[in-house]
Order: structure tokens, then C-alpha cells, then sequence
């Protein structure tokens, strides 16, 4: 059983997160990702956030399995020498420096195209053309100006971001999905061609039901927000809804027993109309499902409130699981509110290969994500990151075909820096 993308090579000028995720993903199906990297510094998530001395930070690790490292001066002529083979001989370009840092080291999109008109150039960029495109984004930036924040968090508190990476893994995401369709036009075409995703693009693809509402506004109260059964008023703007579904079927966290003492002791559970009956009995007022204030969905709506206290009343004498189980019985839609230790620990992710166990020549064994997308015919398998400059002379002999001498040339010009040896254990 083969990999999806074995013999697509990536040249890979991606750094910190939302790059790294995409061609990880990439990497993860069989393309060979050539990481190319500072001499002596590397991506800056080498040193950042480490729990261990001197050694290749998780954030790093867990952004860059399957790749080889390669470190070249830039600056150096022989450095953009190297560059500009690898570009000769690689499918697909992915970057997401700031805007224009690619054209100043000379690699204009027409150049590119004069060195291989085949190569797929792919770059991710805060903000597309218009006002900011020139300004650098993070994470929380990207949020906040896709429109996520604005709508996050509850109606009477300030906007909030999500720990969902959403502007940095959601757009490499997004940019992955790109590359493999240009790289299937190609087949047609045998042309390369740009793709560009903006952050703000990718979160306000993420929000699109947000945008929903802003438009739905116009029509009147969006009924199924909870401030709706409150009687409070709706702006102008799509406003912030706590726990709400965001769909037709209306939705709430509740707490569970332990709750006390266990931030995570909630389940949310979702009244959907086909099994309110059940909801009704299970929770121990049959009188609901007749009854002219709570048998139709659109009766509901203005008593929401009212409803979920009491079927918190029900949740709070059960653990999240018990709660779960009982409900499942029914087909009731819910889920326990699961914390990143208890998904660390579930076994049937670890059996899926959504969470894996991988050994790091320096660190040891360390916990990260797998692949969340699977083919039933193509194999894909988590290897850990590389040491910084690991596979430099590895590139240079296999990729590029330099002899011993050439090799030897281009380490003398100061142009790749120095390389790192895995342990000779490993």
C-alpha cells in the first residue's frame, strides 16, 4: 500500500504554524517535504515555548513530522544557487513570509516561472488585496478580523478568541487543499500555477453561518439565539450567543455532577425536535410532550432558558459519561465537554491514529496529532521532525545530484552552515 502524494517533492519556506500545518499535511500523505531553514537558528519555533533544555520545542515538533531539514543562506550566491535548483526539481513552492520577502530575495512569481514553469507556488498571507494587505498577522489577529471573535464568546461579555487554531492550522488547511487541486489541474494542464489563501479569508470561511445571520438579521429576531426567549434586543450586527447550537436545532453546555470541582465535569446537549418526546421522558416531564407551551419547536423558542434549567437539573445528578449513555439510548444529540488530558489518554484515538506516540532522538517519546484525514488505500504514518540542517548533504547528493566535490564546494562557501548528526543510537 502506497502514499497518496509519493513522488511529489515540496519545497517548504514555511515557518511557525499555519505554513508548517499545511505541508505536514502534505508530508503526512507521501510528499517528500524539503524544509529549508536558517543556518545555525532554523524555524523560530525551535526554541520557543521548550520544556526541555536545548532541545527542539513541542511546538516545533509537533508542526514539522515527516520532513527533512535542509539550512541555506539565502544571501549567500551559492545559497540562492541551491534555492534555485531545488525549485528546478520540486512540484510545489509553499511560503508564508511576509508580504513581498520572497520577491526581495529575488524569486518573483514571473522568475519562478522562468526557472520552472511547472512549479505550483503556494503562499499564505494575512490579508488579501485591500487596506491591510500589507500587514503582518497572527493567530488571534486572524480571528479577530475574519470575524470570529466578534462572535465568540457571551452577549454581555467582550469579544473572544477560540483555542481552535483557526487563522493559523485552518488556513494551512485550506492552502493543502489547494495545492493538491493545482497539482491535479497540472496533470491537464502541465502548468504550475499560484495559489494564495489570506488568513482572514480561511476564518471567515470557518464563520460562514455567522455571515448567515448577519443577513438573516434583516428579516427580524434570529429566533433560535437565546436572547431571543430573554426578550432582549438585537443590534445591527450578528451578536455573540454563549453556548448556542448556531443551527435550528437549539443546543447548551450543562453542567454535570462534579462540576465543583472539575472545570470540565459539562455535557452539551442538543433539543432536537424528532426526539423531544424522549428528551421529556428521560428528564421526567411527560407533560411537555403535549403540552401547548413546549410541543412545537416554535413554542419552545421563547422558553429555552427555562427549558435547559431544567434539564440541567436532570445532567447535574449524572457524570458527563452516565449522561451520555442514557442519552445515546435515545438518540438524544449530546457530547461531554473532553479535556486535552482525556483525549490524550482515549484509547480508540490512539487506535485511529489521531493521537500518537512519537520517539525523538533528543527529547524521547512525546504525544502529538495525526493524520484526522483517512484513505481506506493509501498509508500514512507520523515521523518524527528533523533536526536542524539533518538532511542537508542528504538533499544535496540525492535531490539536487551533487557529486562528492560539488558537495564538499558548497559546504566550503558558508552557504548551508553547519549540520546536525542524529544520535548514533538512533
Amino acid at each position: 500500500m502506497g502514499k497518496a502524494l509519493d513522488g511529489v517533492k515540496v519545497l517548504d519556506f514555511t515557518h511557525v504554524q499555519s505554513g508548517p500545518t499545511c505541508t505536514q499535511l502534505l508530508a503526512w500523505f507521501g510528499a517528500d517535504v524539503i524544509k529549508v531553514e536558517r543556518p545555525g537558528a532554523g524555524d523560530v519555533t525551535r526554541g520557543q515555548l521548550r520544556d526541555v533544555p536545548n532541545v527542539d520545542s513541542l511546538y516545533f515538533t509537533m508542526l514539522n513530522h515527516n520532513k527533512r531539514s535542509i539550512t541555506i543562506d539565502a544571501k549567500n550566491p551559492v545559497g540562492k544557487e541551491l534555492i534555485e535548483g531545488l525549485m528546478k526539481t520540486c512540484d510545489v513552492l509553499v511560503e508564508n513570509f511576509g508580504p513581498g520577502v520572497l520577491d526581495r530575495m529575488g524569486f518573483t512569481w514571473e522568475r519562478i516561472q522562468e526557472i520552472n514553469p511547472r512549479l505550483i507556488y503556494a503562499s499564505i498571507k494575512g490579508f488579501g488585496p485591500g487596506p491591510y494587505e500589507e500587514c503582518k498577522v497572527y493567530e488571534n489577529v486572524a480571528q479577530c478580523t475574519g470575524g470570529s471573535a466578534s462572535t465568540t464568546g457571551f452577549r454581555d461579555g467582550p469579544p473572544l478568541v477560540t483555542g481552535a487554531q483557526i487563522g493559523d492550522s485552518g488556513t494551512g488547511l485550506h492552502l493543502a487543499l489547494g495545492i493538491v487541486t493545482a497539482l491535479y489541474q497540472r496533470t491537464m494542464t502541465n502548468k504550475g500555477q499560484r495559489v494564495t489563501v489570506a488568513m482572514q479569508d480561511g476564518v471567515l470561511n470557518l464563520c460562514r453561518v455567522k455571515l448567515r445571520d448577519q443577513q438573516r438579521l434583516k428579516a427580524g429576531p434570529l429566533t433560535e439565539y437565546s436572547q431571543y426567549g430573554q426578550n432582549i434586543p438585537f443590534g445591527d450586527a450578528t451578536p455573540r450567543a454563549g453556548n448556542d447550537s448556531g443551527g435550528g436545532q437549539p443546543g447548551w453546555i450543562l453542567k454535570c455532577k462534579g462540576w465543583e470541582t472539575d472545570p470540565n465535569a459539562y455535557i452539551y446537549f442538543i433539543t432536537q425536535a424528532p426526539v423531544w418526546a424522549e428528551i421529556c421522558k428521560v428528564i421526567g416531564e411527560e407533560g411537555w410532550i403535549t403540552h401547548p407551551d413546549y410541543a412545537k419547536p416554535e413554542a419552545r423558542l421563547p422558553r429555552l432558558k427555562q427549558i435547559f434549567d431544567r434539564i440541567e437539573a436532570w445532567t447535574m445528578t449524572k457524570t458527563k459519561f452516565e449522561a451520555m449513555d442514557i442519552l445515546n439510548e435515545y438518540d438524544i444529540p449530546c457530547g461531554p465537554i473532553l479535556s486535552m488530558k482525556e483525549l490524550a489518554e482515549e484509547k480508540s484515538l490512539r487506535e485511529t491514529g489521531t493521537v500518537v506516540e512519537v520517539d525523538h532522538p533528543k527529547r524521547g517519546k512525546y504525544l502529538s496529532v495525526g493524520n484526522p484525514i483517512k484513505l481506506s488505500d493509501s498509508l500514512s504514518e507520523v515521523l518524527r521532525s528533523p533536526l536542524l540542517g539533518e538532511h542537508t548533504e542528504e538533499i544535496l547528493r540525492q535531490v539536487l545530484r551533487y557529486d562528492e566535490k560539488r558537495v564538499a564546494e558548497v559546504k566550503g562557501s558558508g552557504a548551508v552552515g553547519g549540520t546536525s548528526k542524529v544520535a548514533a543510537a538512533e
